[in-house]
């Protein structure tokens, strides 16, 4: 059986071969490759779906709509977003910072998420992808490789947020969100069997701060995601209000004011990341609920306006 790894490493050979179309720039560093989506490289909006894809371990449909906006839609939600696409690895060595997603946290371990999902694997091919604005050093590489079998062929695909590839890699996490939420609110996410969401694509911003703000009121205020799911009504019922960011007491300032307010990102409300509309559809009963609406005003505030 294709490993999640293996199928990153298709969506990995294909970037490195199509490297001047998609422009990107690919180095080897201790051994590693890194694909850079936009750290120095200029990237752009393929070489974004390219890296959604791969964060996904090739599990998903990801779509670039008129609006713009980006879509993705997967059969597989649970390996997909919560195995793979959520940033639940930190990369940090010294004053090297930045978040780990992919399928390579399906084989780094020790992340307590997957006591609760199906993902975990053993590959000799091991492929992640790194947000930040620099391009890991020898040091960064090595923290990773130690925790891996020796000889392990390591890919890692870096950009920021304030590129054009990163802001529509992040902008693709809006059903990520979703999952996740309903992760931490113990809702049984295996019982999720399908899952659409979309997000509208901000102008992209050269500054990390403003590009992080951007992107996240996509989601918080502008992500819709639908849920296929099997279960009973009562268990959406109970957790379907909760889901929204509205649901956070963070909700209603823009993303950009409340990291300056805070000047931490955790110690942001953890319940505010998940998207602005949430539709569960349960295949047992035929039932559909919907919860929370979409915030064009602040859209309009944080894409085109004053951050004040």
């Amino acid at each position: 059986m294709t490993t999640l790894n293996e199928r990153a490493a298709g969506i990995a050979a294909r970037m490195i071969e199509h490297a001047d179309r998609l422009r990107l720039a690919v180095h080897q560093v201790g051994g590693v490759t890194i694909i850079d989506c936009g750290a120095v490289a200029l990237g752009g909006l393929d070489a974004g779906l390219h890296l959604t894809r791969l964060t996904m371990g090739d599990l998903g449909e990801v779509t670039l709509l008129p609006g713009p906006a980006i879509q993705v839609a997967t059969d597989d939600p649970v390996r997909a977003c919560l195995a793979c696409q959520y940033a639940g690895r930190p990369v940090s060595v010294g004053k090297y910072f930045g978040m780990g997603s992919g399928p390579m946290r399906a084989v780094l371990g020790g992340e307590p998420i997957f006591d609760d999902i199906p993902g975990r694997e053993e590959s000799s091919v091991v492929v992640g992808a790194i947000e930040s604005r620099k391009l890991p050093t020898a040091e960064v590489v090595e923290s990773l490789l130690v925790k891996l079998p020796e000889g392990t062929k390591l890919t890692l695909a870096v950009a920021p947020a304030s590129s054009i590839a990163g802001t529509v890699q992040v902008v693709a996490r809006a059903l990520e969100t979703a999952l996740h939420k309903l992760h931490a609110l113990k809702f049984d996410v295996n019982q999720i069997l399908s899952g659409i969401g979309v997000a509208p694509l901000p102008p992209m911003h050269p500054d990390e701060i403003q590009a992080i703000g951007r992107t996240n009121d996509a989601i918080l205020y502008g992500g819709e995601v639908t849920l296929y799911v099997k279960c009973d009504d009562s268990a959406i019922e109970a957790v379907g209000p909760k889901v929204p960011s509205s649901d956070s007491k963070d909700h209603g300032e823009l993303f950009a004011n409340l990291f300056a307010r805070y000047g931490d990102f955790y110690k942001i409300d953890p319940m505010l990341f998940s998207p602005a509309v949430v539709t569960f559809v349960n295949l047992t009963t035929g039932r559909a609920f919907r919860y929370g609406q979409s915030e064009p005003a602040l859209l309009q505030r944080s894409f085109f306006g004053s951050l004040s």
